[in-house]
């Protein structure tokens, strides 16, 4: 062998032994920061199975507690009851599927501004319904794109939303708001997100963290844990796939570590979480949870 090939092969074989040794020092931390700890049971955002719960909501709740889920989040209160049943009803189903509700979402009205229950119309409503039902977490699921075009709004938000935590208080519920992508976003040199973390009451409001949106943002979850610690008491799980769209994928598929995000369940607060998933490709959406749902019972972190 050349001079020339000899001192090329040994620094090629050099770099792949430090290469190979640094990945096994990895592996080995990774091993030794493990705890044995398995996530406890946990609950489905019923927006991820919107159209079957439409179309027939026992069923639906039937399959979801058959796959192992315990507890559900609702998205489906119209200031009447929930996915068609009113809401001692939809407490009876709930009961005998063996599932609880802990969390509810709501919205400002601000396009439905006739409809009961919002945060700017009767208000009072929703409390009294998701308190008969159990909920303990009340939620700002989405602002609309015709709400948030300033700086200005937010602080509107922020305002409404201290004003709707010191009613929800009364009622022992928690009030929250989650995120999407557009939160992380800056208008004029502002982070939106930051913007209702500094202006909200932090003994009042808490937030339901997003991690695929977070990330969609880009933005640090593991930041905002850090600098907010206990502000994000409840999450929303779900898992982004490896392409250029960075498109919805099952929990453990995708390029999100979870096993690494609940390390700082403590640190984030973390009481209770929810798989969601906003859209499918090539999988029906209730097989979709179960492979989310078996993925998450698997791991220990």
């Amino acid at each position: 062998m050349k001079r020339r090939q000899f001192t090329k092969s040994s620094a090629l074989a050099i770099a792949s032994f430090f290469l190979l040794k640094c990945k096994m020092q990895q592996t080995v931390q990774a091993a030794s920061d493990a705890t044995g700890q398995k996530v406890d049971d946990f609950g489905l955002q019923l927006w991820s199975v919107r159209d079957a719960i439409a179309t027939d909501p026992i069923a639906t709740l039937k399959t979801i507690s058959n796959i192992g889920y315990t507890d559900v989040e609702s998205a489906g209160y119209n200031g009447e009851g929930f996915y068609g049943l009113d809401t001692k009803t939809f407490k009876s189903v709930l009961s005998d599927m063996g599932l609880t509700m802990k969390s509810g979402h709501c919205s400002t009205g601000w396009n439905a501004p006739d409809q009961k229950g919002t945060l700017t119309n009767q208000w009072e409503k929703f409390l009294v319904d998701h308190k008969e039902i159990g909920v303990s977490s009340a939620v700002c699921g989405y602002l609309h794109e015709g709400e948030r075009q300033s700086i200005d709004d937010y602080k509107r938000h922020a305002d409404l939303f201290n004003r709707c935590a010191e009613k929800a208080k009364e009622y022992g519920i928690k009030f929250m708001h989650h995120n999407h992508d557009f939160e992380f976003f800056p208008i004029n040199n502002q982070v939106p997100y930051d913007l209702l973390l500094k202006e909200t009451e932090k003994d009042l409001v808490n937030f339901e963290m997003d991690l695929y949106w977070i990330k969609k943002g880009n933005a640090d979850a593991f930041k905002y844990f850090e600098n907010h610690p206990g502000r994000f008491p409840v999450w929303h799980v779900k898992d982004m796939d490896d392409t250029e769209k960075q498109f919805f994928t099952e929990v453990g598929s995708g390029i999100i570590d979870y096993v690494a995000l609940f390390r700082k369940a403590e640190q984030a607060g973390l009481e209770n979480f929810y798989v969601e998933q906003d859209a499918f490709k090539n999988i029906a959406p209730l097989t979709s949870v179960k492979q989310s749902h078996d993925y998450l019972k698997s791991i220990e972190y």
